[in-house]
């Protein structure tokens, strides 16, 4: 029996007017900003002197089509949300990223990545269409070919500065009720690195498929590499929503089993381990602490109060330590340098755990067909991977706050990789413009937001505009 569409009882046309209402009573020249109750932003930025963007009614799913496997989408949905609605038809976005409260546009237009990134590419890359509000005010719908293309392929990476998506139309793939696990350790980074790339060529690893990978590094001497298999028949799964812990379980178990639901969220619990710094790990606080507020959201929010009233810092000072730098990144590296990146990042950052997370742009029509995205431009056929590391680290006599970041930047590029720009950035705008497709970028903003209305990208992910 053919599966039939799905449609949500959401009135668009109307939230749109809503958005479009809300952009032309923002005054010329002031700066536009989304009005959104969350963000997995860390760059600080300057108080707003206007009322945000109305985006109240752009938070849901328009539609699913179990049969086509597409979903059509409102950009401010949430991943969260937008699982609920698919996984019930047994299929999912053909990249989820980790945290529950990303949104789907702001995944598209400010990059996202995930375990099967390295067969699915980045969220935006499932896209088939998207409505986009430009800086003239108008909707445009961008598609890879047609009138449109350029927009369509200068939004990801632009983090708002060409305009907002109120409609995506995606692509989704089938999922199993669970995902069935290996946790498999490595002693020696050459030997982790071989084994992605064999994984990545053959999406098998010892004679089992595998759908999903990615991994952790503890030290250089010691790194697990997460292998999982959608099924719908397996042992009964582990749950670490409650006392458990996800990223301890890959030192303690060699093969686990999951939910589908609880794969996709599993590193959000604990916002992969760094619930440890408000507590949230400790056994006795983790009893007290409520189920509900053990969400990536929850500790995001603490950390925008200590931003704003640096309670912890004071506490630093009074007890006469350093001041610390924030330290707060994801990196693309080719694989073939991943390894010489990842000991120097121990030796001279040495934070600890870092996440990993194999990637290879997308090749829906056979090898040779990926699209190349200007304002992140990976090469189409290369392996990388994506090292996440976030915490902050003393700052060191003499030393400035934010060299640490700078040089992990002179490094970055060193090794041909590129940087993702929801955290602090410190290039300068020529070395930016070189890295993040600036003439590109240029013309596509002549063309969608003449008068320049919306923030451009280096004054956002630079200037903190």
């Amino acid at each position: 029996m053919r599966a039939e569409r799905v449609d949500h009882p959401i009135d668009h046309d109307q939230a749109v007017d809503t958005l479009r209402r809300s952009y032309a009573a923002v005054p010329t020249g002031e700066p536009v900003r989304l009005a959104k109750r969350t963000s997995n932003l860390f760059r600080p930025r300057s108080a707003p002197r206007t009322p945000g963007l109305d985006v109240s009614g752009l938070n849901g799913v328009l539609s699913v089509d179990p049969a086509g496997r597409t979903a059509d989408v409102q950009g401010m949905c949430t991943y969260e949300d937008l699982v609920d609605a698919t996984l019930p038809h047994g299929l999912m976005p053909l990249v989820v990223p980790q945290l529950r409260t990303i949104t789907l546009g702001g995944a598209v237009t400010g990059l996202g990545i995930e375990s099967t990134s390295f067969r699915n590419g980045l969220p935006h890359e499932s896209v088939r269409e998207l409505d986009v509000l430009t800086g003239s005010g108008e909707i445009v719908t961008a598609r890879p070919d047609g009138e449109h293309t350029d927009l369509f392929t200068a939004f990801p990476n632009s983090l708002g500065s060409l305009g907002y998506a109120t409609r995506l139309r995606i692509e989704l793939q089938p999922v199993g009720r669970y995902v069935a696990l290996r946790n498999i350790r490595f002693t020696q980074l050459e030997a982790l690195t071989d084994a992605i790339a064999e994984v990545t060529a053959t999406r098998s690893w010892a004679g089992e498929p595998v759908d999903v990978m990615d991994g952790v590094m503890f030290s250089p001497g010691e790194a697990y590499l997460i292998l999982g298999t959608f099924t719908d028949a397996a042992d009964p799964p582990s749950d670490y929503t409650g006392q458990a812990i996800y990223y301890r379980s890959l030192r303690q178990r060699t093969r686990d089993v999951l939910t589908a639901y609880d794969y996709l969220w599993r590193w959000d619990t604990d916002w992969f381990w760094c619930s440890a710094a408000f507590g949230a790990q400790h056994p006795v606080v983790r009893r007290l602490w409520p189920a509900r507020y053990r969400r990536s959201d929850f500790y995001h929010r603490l950390v925008r109060l200590e931003h704003r009233h640096q309670v912890a810092a004071r506490i630093d000072r009074l007890r006469g330590q350093p001041a610390r730098e924030r330290v707060v990144q994801d990196v693309e590296i080719p694989l073939d340098r991943t390894a010489d990146f990842l000991r120097w990042f121990a030796g001279a950052v040495g934070m600890n755990p870092v996440w990993l997370c194999p990637l290879r742009l997308r090749e829906p029509s056979g090898p040779g067909s990926a699209r190349s995205w200007p304002l992140y431009p990976l090469r189409p056929g290369q392996d990388y991977v994506n090292i996440g590391f976030w915490g902050s680290v003393p700052i060191a006599p003499g030393a400035a706050d934010g060299d640490v970041n700078r040089t992990i930047e002179r490094r970055v590029s060193e090794s041909g990789g590129h940087k993702s720009l929801y955290s602090d950035a410190y290039y300068d705008r020529d070395a930016f413009d070189r890295l993040y497709g600036g003439d590109t970028w240029r013309a596509v903003k002549d063309r969608y937001d003449p008068d320049h209305r919306l923030t451009g990208l280096y004054e956002k992910a630079v200037a903190r505009a």
